[in-house]
C-alpha cells in the first residue's frame, strides 16, 4: 500500500471533532425514533440531488449544519451533502470566499434511511474529508496541479457511526486516517461503556457457503441484476445441487452498511452495478432510478485501510468527484482470493450482456 502523508491539518483533532458530530447526529435521530411515530418520520418532505428526502432526514440535517458551522471556525470548509439545496454544497463559515476553504467534507447524514425509519435495520452517518483542491485559476503560490477538484481518491480521513434501532443497545463507530489503519469501537448505549472492536475481512478462499452478491434494492432492473448474480455464482461454483444452497445474499440498503459487513467479515463480496444496467432500462423506455452517489462511498477509505478491496465498476480505484450527483458503480471483495474468483466471472457476465464498463 502506498503510504500517504495526510495533507489535512491537525488530523487527529479533526477526527475527534467529527466523531463528536456524528455522535450528536446519532443521538438526535435515535431520540426522534423513540418519540415520533414511524409514519411521521417516513413522510416525504422533498426531492433534492436525485434522491427523496424524508422527515427523518431533516432531523439529522439540523444537527449537521449547526455542528459543522462551529467546526468550520477552525477548518474553513466546503460541506457537500444532501439537503443543502439543489447543488448540495455550502461554504462554511458563512461568508467565507469559496476559494479560501481548507477542506472538503463529504457527508451522508443518514445512509440507510429507508431501513431505519421503519426500524428494520441500522443506518450510518458517513463522513469523508479531503484537502480542498480549488478548480479554475491557481492562486499565487499554489503548486501546479493543485487546482484539480478533489475526488473520492483524495479522501484522507473518514468516520462512520452506526445509528441503531431503538431496541438495540450496542452500536459501532469506525474510522481511519490515510495510511494509519482502520479502527473501531463498540458503544453500549445503556452503560456508556466503549470497547475496541476488531476489524477483519473474511479470509475465506471461496464464495461457497458465504454471503455476497449484487445490490438490487429497487424495482426496475432487478431481474437483470439477479441474472448477472446467478451467472457469476454459476461460473464460480458450477451448477446448483438438489437440496443444497451454494451461497447467500443480504440486501442491506446502505452502502456504508455494506462496507461494514465486508470489514467485519460477514460478507465476502458486494457489487453495486446499478448504473451499468441503464442501457437495459433505456431500451424499455424506462429511467435508471436511484443509484449510489459519492457520499454513499465517502468512507471507503476505512474499508481499504481494513484490508477490503474496493474498486469501481471497471476494477479501478474509485475516483468520482465529491458531489451529490454522480452515479457510482462499485465492487468490494474481502480478499485477493475472492476477487480472483469473482471478478473474471463478473466481467464475462457483463460482457455477454453488453454492459461491461469501458
Amino acid at each position: 500500500m502506498t503510504v500517504v502523508v495526510p495533507a489535512v491539518r491537525d488530523a487527529d483533532r479533526l477526527l475527534a471533532r467529527i466523531r463528536s458530530i456524528q455522535a450528536a447526529i446519532r443521538d438526535r435521530v435515535v431520540a426522534s425514533c423513540e418519540t415520533r411515530p414511524g409514519d411521521e418520520l417516513a413522510a416525504v418532505v422533498g426531492d433534492e440531488a436525485g434522491d427523496t428526502l424524508f422527515a427523518i432526514d431533516r432531523v439529522s440535517e439540523e444537527v449537521l449544519l449547526a455542528e459543522f458551522e462551529v467546526l468550520a471556525r477552525d477548518w474553513p470548509l466546503l460541506l457537500v451533502a444532501e439537503g443543502l439545496g439543489q447543488d448540495g454544497r455550502r461554504v462554511l463559515p458563512q461568508g467565507t470566499p469559496p476559494d479560501d476553504v481548507e477542506i472538503v467534507v463529504l457527508v451522508d447524514p443518514i445512509d440507510g434511511t429507508r431501513g431505519l425509519m421503519y426500524q428494520k435495520r441500522s443506518a450510518w452517518v458517513l463522513t469523508g474529508v479531503a484537502p480542498f483542491r480549488p478548480e479554475g485559476r491557481p492562486k499565487e503560490g499554489r503548486p501546479p496541479g493543485a487546482q484539480r477538484a478533489a475526488t473520492l481518491a483524495d479522501i484522507e480521513l473518514a468516520v462512520q457511526t452506526e445509528i441503531p434501532l431503538v431496541k438495540q443497545h450496542l452500536c459501532d463507530v469506525l474510522w481511519a486516517v490515510a495510511s494509519g489503519g482502520a479502527h473501531a469501537e463498540r458503544l453500549n448505549r445503556l452503560t456508556g461503556e466503549r470497547r475496541p472492536l476488531p476489524l477483519g475481512p473474511s479470509r475465506a478462499q471461496t464464495i461457497d457457503q458465504g454471503y455476497g452478491g449484487l445490490s438490487r434494492f429497487f424495482p426496475g432492473a432487478r431481474a437483470e441484476l439477479a441474472a448477472i448474480d446467478d451467472a457469476v455464482v454459476g461460473r464460480v461454483l458450477g451448477p446448483s445441487q438438489q437440496g443444497r444452497a451454494r451461497a447467500f445474499e443480504d440486501q442491506y440498503i446502505s452502502s456504508g452498511g455494506q462496507l461494514y459487513e465486508l470489514m467485519v467479515g460477514h460478507d465476502r463480496w458486494i457489487a453495486d452495478l446499478r448504473p451499468l444496467v441503464e442501457p437495459v432500462l433505456r431500451a424499455r423506455g424506462e429511467a435508471l432510478g436511484l443509484c449510489a452517489h459519492p457520499y454513499d462511498l465517502s468512507t471507503e477509505l476505512i474499508a481499504r485501510e481494513a484490508g477490503v478491496i474496493v474498486t469501481d465498476g471497471a476494477g479501478g480505484r474509485l475516483s468520482a468527484p465529491l458531489d451529490v450527483f454522480s452515479e457510482l458503480a462499485w465492487i468490494g471483495y474481502a480478499n485477493d482470493a475472492i476477487r480472483a474468483q469473482v471478478e473474471p466471472a463478473l466481467r464475462e457476465a457483463l460482457r455477454e450482456r453488453g454492459l461491461a464498463p469501458s
